[in-house]
């Protein structure tokens, strides 16, 4: 199989390349053929540093000279949608960054080009925290226990002043989707702006009704003292807390804690786990590749898909609008 990627950047150094060089040493059978950014250096960098064979500066050159099997997109938002329809039309199936669009007409644009004539071209999209290892364990555990309740995600960063904050915020309002086992049904969002940081700069807050009937709370915080992922799961007569080790957390290699009934049944600790602590294996990116891999090697759709990830990018675009209600 061979394998491009599109986007050399920050996070494809950190996060996708180290993934992409385990998956290539423990897979004889998959070549990573090429990649692509419009800055030279960083795309001869990122081939040298995690074994491609061939750098690229015009994405559609690669694709038409190398013929890859798979593409994984790793670009800025505003160029997502663009680029990833470009390898779809051309039936590549598509690893793509999340979020996949800033609205959802951007997702929708994004079905259409991966459904035209008629069969699904394969992707995912890599909303690592639904493959980070502790996330994934306490979903294993969720699914032996009795019906979720009540869900509490919190997200805080260190001097983010971004004036849109949601393209982050999609990872926590996904997250939850994820570890709930349900959709959104209604949402009701409360902000603290703090203008004296700068424009838009504010903390986000969401109260929301699942299908399922559970309850969940988020909270953002990007100007806070300590960057963290936490969240709270409540069942009848379990409770779970698990610490997402996200960007160097605090936390950092986290850990998850199962209770019943007041009692601490089970302690997992994030570096206890076979998949490894660094970065890219704990925050689940190295686990998302394997996951694409094998669906295309197996024949079965990788997920999530755009149609899956769609409700969490339009969640996200209520915040981006400043909305104060969501309703599915």
């Amino acid at each position: 199989m061979r394998l491009c990627l599109i986007g050399c950047g920050e996070h494809a150094r950190v996060a996708h390349g180290p993934a992409q060089a385990r998956c290539a040493a423990e897979r004889p059978g998959l070549e990573l053929a090429g990649c692509c950014d419009l800055d030279e250096e960083r795309a001869e960098s990122h081939r040298r540093d995690f074994g491609f064979a061939r750098a690229y500066t015009d994405a559609v050159a690669m694709l038409e000279t190398e013929r890859p099997d798979a593409t994984c997109l790793v670009v800025p938002i505003e160029k997502t949608c663009g680029l990833a329809c470009a390898v779809l039309e051309r039936g590549i199936p598509l690893l793509v960054e999340k979020p996949p669009g800033k609205t959802v007409e951007d997702v929708d644009a994004l079905i259409a080009a991966s459904e035209k004539g008629g069969s699904v071209v394969p992707h995912l999209v890599a909303f690592n925290r639904r493959f980070a290892p502790l996330v994934r364990e306490l979903r294993r555990r969720l699914d032996s226990a009795p019906a979720v309740q009540h869900v509490h995600y919190e997200m805080t960063r260190v001097d983010r002043r971004d004036p849109d904050f949601s393209a982050t915020a999609v990872h926590g309002i996904d997250a939850v989707r994820f570890i709930a086992g349900s959709d959104y049904a209604h949402v009701r969002f409360r902000y603290v702006p703090l203008p004296e940081l700068g424009p838009g700069v504010a903390n986000v807050f969401m109260d929301a009704v699942m299908s399922s009937g559970a309850s969940a709370h988020l909270a953002f915080c990007p100007v806070a003292g300590v960057v963290v992922e936490r969240a709270a799961v409540h069942a009848r007569d379990e409770s779970f807390y698990i610490s997402v080790p996200m960007w160097a957390a605090f936390d950092s290699p986290g850990r998850l804690q199962h209770l019943v009934r007041s009692t601490l049944a089970e302690e997992v600790a994030g570096d206890a786990l076979p998949d490894g602590a660094a970065l890219f294996e704990a925050g689940g990116f190295h686990a998302e590749y394997v996951a694409f891999l094998d669906s295309l090697e197996a024949g079965r759709p990788p997920a999530p898909g755009f149609r899956e990830s769609r409700q969490s990018v339009d969640v996200a675009a209520h915040i981006r609008r400043r909305e104060s209600e969501y309703r599915a």
